[in-house]
C-alpha cells in the first residue's frame, strides 16, 4: 500500500481499539500517525497511539461538532470508530460511506442491522435455514426447558447475558427484563467458536476459526481450527448479508453441527491474535474500502494459539 493515511480510531480505551492502534504502528510507512479518542482520558492509549483525544456521548448535542473539528484540526484521512453506541449510531444514520466528509472501516448496512439486534439476527438465520439456537421474546417464552439463556436484545458481552435455571427465575426476569430475548442453551460439549469473517467489494470471501475459552468474559485462550463445515456455513452467511468488510461470528458446534448465536458486526477482542495469525482484516478492510488491491491471504501456520494477557502502564 503506497498510501500514507492519518487514522482516528474512536473507543480508543478499550482492548479492540487498542488492539487495532498496535496493528496500525506496527505500520508506520502506511499509517504514519495514528490518533486515538474517547469519552474519557483514563485509559492506556496514550501508550499506543500518537496522541489521544476525549469527545463528547455519540449521543450528545455536541458530538457532531466535535467529531468534525478533530477530523479537520488533524487532517484526518481515515475513521475506524470501534464502541458499540458509536457504531450503532453510525447504522442509524447511513454514515458508514461517509462519516463527517472521510472513508468510515465499518461493515455494510445490512450486516449491522441483523447483527446489532439479536431477534433480528435469530429471524434472519431462521428465514435462510441456518443452524441457530431458538430465540423468542422473553414475554412469549413458556417452556419449562431449563437452563435459558436470558439477554439483552441489542446488548453486547457478557454483562447482558444471563443463565436461567427455574421457572421462578424466569418469571423474575420476565418482570424485570420484559424487553429481553430468551435464547435455547447450546451445550459447550462440542466447543465454543469466535470466527472471524471478511468479504471484499468483489465477492472474495475470508475466514479465521477459533476455538476458544472465555475467561473473565473474555477470549482467554484459543486455537486455530481447520473445519470444512464451519467455514462453509460462514461463506453462507458472508453471502446472504452481501457482506462487506469484516464481522465477528461465534457459534458452538451441537452434535456436530455449528450453530451461531450472535454475529457481532464488528472487529473483535480477538483482531490481534488474528492479525499475528495472518487474518489481516483490517488492514484488508482498509484496502478495499478505499479501493486498492486487497493483499492476499496468507495463514501464519507457525502460531496456532493465543493467550490473552494484560499489560501494566504507568505514568
Amino acid at each position: 500500500m503506497n498510501n500514507k493515511l492519518k487514522v482516528l480510531i474512536t473507543g480508543c480505551g478499550g482492548d479492540i481499539g487498542q488492539s487495532i492502534g498496535k496493528i496500525l504502528k506496527s505500520k508506520p510507512n502506511w499509517f504514519p500517525v495514528v490518533l486515538g479518542a474517547d469519552i474519557h482520558e483514563e485509559h492506556a492509549g496514550k501508550f499506543i497511539f500518537d496522541a489521544c483525544f476525549t469527545l463528547p456521548r455519540c449521543h450528545a448535542d455536541e458530538y457532531q461538532e466535535a467529531v468534525k473539528k478533530l477530523i479537520q484540526e488533524h487532517q484526518i484521512d481515515l475513521v475506524i470508530p470501534i464502541s458499540e453506541p458509536e457504531l450503532r449510531n453510525i447504522e442509524k444514520h447511513h454514515y458508514q460511506d461517509n462519516f463527517f466528509g472521510k472513508p468510515v472501516i465499518i461493515a455494510n448496512w445490512q450486516s449491522l442491522q441483523v447483527g446489532f439486534d439479536k431477534k433480528l439476527t435469530s429471524d434472519f438465520l431462521a428465514k435462510h435455514g441456518l443452524p441457530f439456537p431458538e430465540t423468542k421474546a422473553i414475554t412469549t417464552y413458556n417452556k419449562s426447558i431449563f437452563p435459558v439463556l436470558i439477554k439483552s436484545r441489542d446488548g453486547s458481552g457478557s454483562k447482558s447475558i444471563h443463565v436461567v435455571k427455574s421457572q421462578e427465575e424466569m418469571d423474575l426476569f420476565k418482570k424485570i427484563y420484559p424487553e429481553f430475548i430468551a435464547q435455547e442453551y447450546l451445550p459447550n460439549d462440542g466447543g465454543e467458536y469466535t470466527c472471524g469473517l471478511f468479504r471484499s467489494k468483489s465477492g472474495e470471501i475470508r475466514d479465521i476459526i477459533l476455538k476458544r475459552k472465555l475467561i473473565g468474559g473474555f477470549s482467554g485462550y484459543g486455537t486455530r481450527e481447520e473445519h470444512p463445515a464451519i467455514s462453509q456455513l460462514l461463506h453462507q452467511l458472508a453471502i446472504l448479508l452481501d457482506l462487506q468488510g469484516s464481522i465477528n461470528v461465534q457459534l458452538r458446534l451441537v452434535d456436530g453441527t455449528p450453530m451461531i448465536f450472535e454475529i457481532n458486526p464488528r472487529f473483535s477482542s480477538t483482531v490481534l491474535f488474528r492479525h499475528l495469525m495472518g487474518f489481516e482484516d483490517v488492514l484488508w478492510s482498509i484496502q478495499d474500502k478505499l479501493g486498492l488491491t486487497v493483499e492476499p491471504y496468507h495463514i501464519n501456520h507457525s502460531i496456532s494459539k493465543f493467550y490473552k494477557a494484560f499489560s501494566e502502564y504507568v505514568d
